[in-house]
């Protein structure tokens, strides 16, 4: 097997059977073995024990030549106690304690055994609205996300792989803004990706810049109104601001829905390529696109034969996998068995460009996609009506689109692009539908010596065509580009092109191409350059939209490296020691340590500030909120006749104070104070504000919106859209959170995919 030194590392740490000291005891031929020993005998009654030999030998082949890889849990877990095999879930959340909570209990499970969760808050009811069980109010869909949040970090996913979520919310959810800017912190819900779901009539009304309804999920009344273009423009900013929330088209999902009667679509996969109706599973696969080549005539060309006969031999592995998998609940065995839906899809795509000498940026390649993919698609659809032939269509096919047309198929669905992080590390290609990410980059090794990995395509490029040297590749390892090399011919440097070297155009070209032949939808991350604008992200989404893609992700690069909690300007990637609020040898920013031991600055002798008077449940409440030249420094209270409790909100001020005083962001102590709520505020109407804490978060936004120069009259949603990319003041800064750009195991560079951070050099991934 032609196996890389990182692929048998990530083998051994991620992926063999271990004894009880952890050190690996299976090979990975082995591994191949075992898997195709058991995905095979699923046609155990069907075939004889000749061709279910046969037929394990093909599906050992397949995998040991790196030809096609199954998911990660498949891999992990076949022939092995657990048995699930499984990479995706989509659990349902009703609106009920007892429901959101069974729906924590079997993500934990789901997370437990290797798979990842897909949700929809949709349909819990909206902050603030009445419970009448308890007559309390209830916390919102984010409130409850930090509930799973918390769950999945707690469960570790087998011990081999993180725990994944997806959080979607559709995007006339009364509580849609505290959704879409819940993220805009780094350290906050850190195991969840989000996406909007946006419909049809809501990108209409954005083009107009008209208002859209708000709509209560439990009795569909209208509960508000919000302007559609300044929604949009907000999640164009939080995107470019950190890459969260992502969107998809939840009308375009439904309208591919094959099973409309079983119901809805409301979610997908944390990756955002498998959508599912609640309850469903999803075992996903790829091809390796760079072995699907033949030396033709004039050069290296498609080997269409070859291709056709891993793609049905990759569609019969897929469908075997749903009857010998092990599910973790009931309902989702019943579910995914009634429809049967796999994903194949393709990885080392830039590879075979590469190979064929196409640049990834040209219509060339694209339309090589398009035929590509569509090839894909045809096949695996021959291979899914000639198992339906012998073994019977999906049971749920009374339920599907099928049924009309008189076409009989084993599988509802059968093509997904995934994003395949650590698959692709184990064949050796690039990842999915990804271009490069770098052409040359530094490793770093245990004993701090730093080696230059180079693609090998460009090597042998490079070294045909006589201008390699090791001087050339570390000086590529250091630009990560060709762009602004000395010494490469132009023809090399326009097809070795990098993911930052592509236009967002063409990111986005690319994703339409494959999407226009899959059934699901394709995983794929638009990175762009930290010079990116707000409009460039903006131009993704609507290009997005008018190509037909399902929906997209961006990563804008270095908007995840650090999170600056203080109002401050950081000089560079990492906060210097001398910057520091106090010494910390040997702190890393990846591990999430913090700077401990911080004194607020002492209180300024002249202050400015301004008073307001809230009314509150129990009378009057007198806020202030004093500044100077450093920012935000102090908060007072005092409570009026009627009483209320003072004592609280002078402990609120206090801490408060102290907090802006040590350089806590302004920003990040408005989110926690505003929308707290006090039963004896929201039981009377047409109060101004929620709880004492609210009222002082209200003001501290006012006095940050009037420090900036943003006009108090604009409503709430413009001063929502203005300040979080609103310019800060100097200040020393006080760091928290992930450095997205190096890996926090081997600090090797990492790459930013589906939502996803993998580090190719020792396999370690992260979502959310």
């Amino acid at each position: 097997m032609q196996l890389t030194e990182n692929a048998i590392k990530v083998l051994e740490k991620r992926y063999l059977i271990k004894d009880k000291d952890g050190k690996a005891i299976e090979t990975p031929e082995e591994m191949f073995r075992r898997v195709a020993r058991v995905v095979a005998s699923a046609d155990k009654g069907y075939v004889s024990e000749e061709q279910l030999r046969k037929t394990e030998q093909e599906f050992f082949d397949m995998m040991a030549n790196l030809e096609f890889l199954p998911n990660s849990p498949t891999l992990m877990n076949a022939g092995r106690p657990l048995g699930q095999l499984s990479a995706c879930f989509v659990l349902p959340i009703e609106d009920t304690m007892e429901g959101i909570f069974d729906s924590v209990k079997n993500a934990a499970l789901i997370h437990k055994s290797g798979g990842g969760t897909g949700f929809s808050f949709n349909r819990l009811r909206p902050k603030g609205s009445s419970v009448n069980s308890t007559g309390g109010v209830a916390s919102g869909p984010v409130s409850f996300m930090k509930v799973f949040n918390a769950a999945t970090e707690a469960v570790k996913q087998g011990g081999t792989r993180r725990g994944a979520n997806m959080g979607i919310l559709r995007v006339d959810h009364p509580d849609i803004l505290e959704f879409i800017t819940c993220k805009q912190d780094n350290s906050d819900i850190t195991n969840f990706n989000i996406s909007v779901a946006l419909t049809e009539s809501f990108m209409e009304a954005v083009e107009k810049g008209e208002d859209y309804d708000l709509i209560d999920p439990r009795n569909n009344e209208v509960k508000g109104r919000l302007n559609a273009r300044e929604v949009f423009d907000l999640m164009v900013k939080m995107a470019w601001k950190n890459g969260e929330p992502g969107i998809i088209f939840i009308d375009r999902i439904n309208r591919d829905n094959i099973t409309p009667e079983l119901g809805e679509i409301e979610s997908t996969n944390p990756c955002g390529e498998q959508p599912l109706l609640p309850y469903e599973a999803c075992n996903l696969g790829s091809i390796n696109l760079s072995a699907m080549v033949k030396e033709g005539e004039s050069g290296p060309e498609i080997d269409y034969d070859k291709l056709r006969d891993t793609v049905h031999k990759a569609v019969h592995f897929l469908d075997n996998v749903i009857d010998v998998n092990n599910y973790p609940l009931p309902e989702i065995d019943k579910m995914t068995r009634g429809t049967r839906k796999i994903g194949l899809g393709v990885m080392g795509w830039a590879d075979l460009l590469l190979i064929l000498g196409i640049p990834y940026n040209s219509q060339t390649a694209v339309n090589l996609a398009e035929e590509v993919m569509g090839f894909i698609d045809y096949e695996s659809k021959q291979e899914s009506e000639r198992i339906a032939s012998v073994k019977g269509v999906f049971p749920y096919y009374d339920k599907s689109i099928y049924k009309d047309t008189g076409r009989k198929l084993r599988n509802a669905t059968t093509t997904t692009i995934a994003p395949t992080g650590t698959l692709s590390i184990i064949a050796g290609v690039s990842s999915g539908i990804e271009p490069l990410f770098a052409v040359s980059f530094i490793k770093n090794v245990m004993d701090g010596t730093e080696l230059v990995e180079v693609n090998p395509h460009f090597k042998k490029v490079a070294m045909d065509e006589g201008f390699y040297s090791e001087e050339l590749m570390r000086a590529i390892a250091k630009k990560g580009s060709l762009r602004d090399i000395e010494g490469v011919p132009q023809h090399v440097k326009d097809i070795f092109v990098t993911s930052h070297d592509i236009t967002p155009e063409w990111h986005v070209k690319m994703q339409a191409a494959f999407q226009n032949h899959t059934d699901n939808a394709v995983s794929k991350t638009v990175n762009l350059r930290n010079e990116a604008t707000i409009e460039d992200v903006a131009e993704v989404f609507w290009l997005a939209y008018r190509t037909g893609c399902k929906g997209v992700t961006i990563y804008r690069d270095g908007s995840r490296d650090m999170q600056v909690l203080n109002i401050g300007s950081v000089k560079g990637k990492e906060a210097k020691k001398e910057e520091s609020p106090s010494s910390c040898d040997g702190c890393s920013v990846a591990n999430k340590t913090i700077y401990k031991n911080i004194k607020p600055r002492p209180r300024p002798e002249v202050t400015t500030g301004f008073t307001e008077k809230f009314k509150i449940g129990c009378g009057n409440l007198y806020v202030t909120v004093n500044y100077d030249e450093n920012g935000i420094c102090e908060v007072f209270t005092n409570t009026g006749r009627a009483g209320g409790c003072p004592s609280q909100s002078e402990a609120t001020s206090r801490l408060v104070s102290i907090a802006l005083r040590a350089g806590v962001d302004e920003e990040a102590i408005v989110e926690q104070l505003k929308g707290i709520r006090c039963p004896s505020t929201i039981r009377q109407k047409g109060l101004k504000v929620l709880s004492c804490p609210d009222a002082i978060g209200r003001l501290i936004q006012k006095v940050m919106n009037h420090r900036n120069g943003h006009d108090e009259k604009n409503a709430e949603i413009a001063n929502e859209v203005t300040n979080f990319s609103a310019p800060r003041p100097t200040a020393k800064t006080f760091v928290q959170g992930f450095d997205y750009k190096t890996c926090p195991e081997c600090g090797n560079e990492v790459e930013h995919e589906g939502g996803c951070v993998v580090c190719r050099n020792c396999g370690y991934s992260k979502c959310g």
